[in-house]
C-alpha cells in the first residue's frame, strides 16, 4: 500500500512540474525578463533616477530643485525607459567587461538620442543639450556621455540591477504574484494619466509663454496655434493659470529649454527671472575662475 501510494506522489510531483513548465512556457517575456518584471523596473528607475538627479543638482548648485519628468510623483521616467531597454539588450553583452562597456555605449546612446527627440516632438522641450561638447550629434549625444553610458552599463549588469533583482525576489516571497502584478499596473495607469495631464499643463504654459512675451519659436508655428485656439477658451485659461500657474511649471521644471527662431536656446527660467525656481538654496557652489 505504501509503495502504491509513494507512486501516486510521484506521479502527482511529476504532472505538477510538467504544469509549472507549461505555464512558463506560456509566459510572455522580453529577452527571457517577464512582462511585469520589466513594468517594476520601470517604476524602481524612475525613482531611482529622481533621486540621482535631485542628489546631482544638489552637489552642483547647491539647491534642492525639482529633477521629475510629470508634475507629481517622484519619478524620472527618463531613467526608467533608459532602464527597460538597457536591460534586457545588455542580456547578450554580459560575456565580460569590455562586451558590456560597448554594448552600454551604443545602446545607451541610442537610448538617450531617442527620448531627446521624444522628449521635442510630445512635449516640445529640451532636456539637455549637448552642442557645446566635442563630437555631439545634433546636441542630443556626445562622445564623453556615451563613454558614461559603458561604464554605466558595467555597474548596472555587474551590481546594481543584480541588487535590484534581490530586492524584487524577496517581496515576491512575501507578498502574493497577484498583488504585485496588480500594484505595478496600478502605478503604470497612475504614471500615464500624470504624463497626459503634464503634456497638457506643458503645451498651455508654452502657448501662455508665447502669448505674453511674444517669443519667435523653431517649428512650433503651428503648434502654438492649434494650442492658441484651445487657450482662447476662459474656462480652460483660467483653470490652467490656477493649477499649473508659471511658478508650479517653473518650480516643477526648473531646467526647462526652448528653441528659438534663430536656433538659439532659451531658458524659461531667464524669461520668468522674478520666479525662484528651485525650493530652498542650501550653499553656493564655488566656481573655479
Amino acid at each position: 500500500m505504501e509503495e502504491i501510494m509513494e507512486k501516486v506522489d510521484e506521479v502527482k510531483e511529476v504532472e505538477k512540474q510538467k504544469e509549472e513548465i507549461h505555464k512558463e512556457k506560456k509566459k510572455i517575456t522580453i529577452m527571457g525578463i517577464s512582462i511585469w518584471r520589466m513594468l517594476a523596473y520601470f517604476i524602481i528607475y524612475s525613482v531611482v533616477g529622481f533621486i540621482i538627479e535631485t542628489a546631482f543638482g544638489f552637489v552642483t548648485k547647491g539647491v534642492i530643485e525639482s529633477r521629475k519628468s510629470f508634475l507629481y510623483g517622484p519619478f524620472c521616467a527618463i531613467y526608467g525607459v533608459g532602464a527597460v531597454i538597457m536591460i534586457p539588450l545588455l542580456q547578450r553583452f554580459k560575456k565580460n567587461n569590455y562586451t558590456l562597456f560597448f554594448g552600454g555605449f551604443v545602446i545607451g546612446s541610442c537610448v538617450e538620442y531617442i527620448i531627446s527627440l521624444i522628449g521635442e516632438f510630445i512635449f516640445h522641450i529640451k532636456w539637455w543639450d549637448y552642442s557645446d561638447m566635442a563630437f555631439n550629434i545634433n546636441g542630443r549625444i556626445c562622445i564623453a556621455f556615451s563613454f558614461f553610458w559603458g561604464i554605466l552599463a558595467i555597474y548596472l549588469m555587474s551590481h546594481f540591477n543584480p541588487m535590484i533583482d534581490k530586492i524584487i525576489n524577496k517581496i515576491k516571497e512575501k507578498v502574493s504574484i497577484k498583488v504585485l502584478k496588480t500594484a505595478c499596473v496600478t502605478m503604470i495607469l497612475l504614471l500615464f494619466i500624470d504624463f497626459l495631464i503634464t503634456s497638457f499643463a506643458l503645451k498651455m504654459f508654452f502657448t501662455r509663454l508665447v502669448i505674453k512675451y511674444d517669443l519667435e519659436l523653431q517649428d512650433y508655428d503651428e503648434y502654438i496655434f492649434e494650442c492658441a485656439e484651445i487657450y482662447k477658451n476662459e474656462d480652460i485659461k483660467n483653470f490652467t493659470l490656477k493649477y499649473f500657474s508659471d511658478e508650479k511649471m517653473l518650480k516643477t521644471f526648473p531646467n526647462i529649454k526652448l528653441t528659438g527662431k534663430d536656433g538659439n536656446i532659451i531658458f524659461v527660467k531667464d524669461i520668468l527671472s522674478d520666479i525662484q525656481p528651485y525650493y530652498i538654496e542650501v550653499f553656493t557652489p564655488i566656481r573655479g575662475k
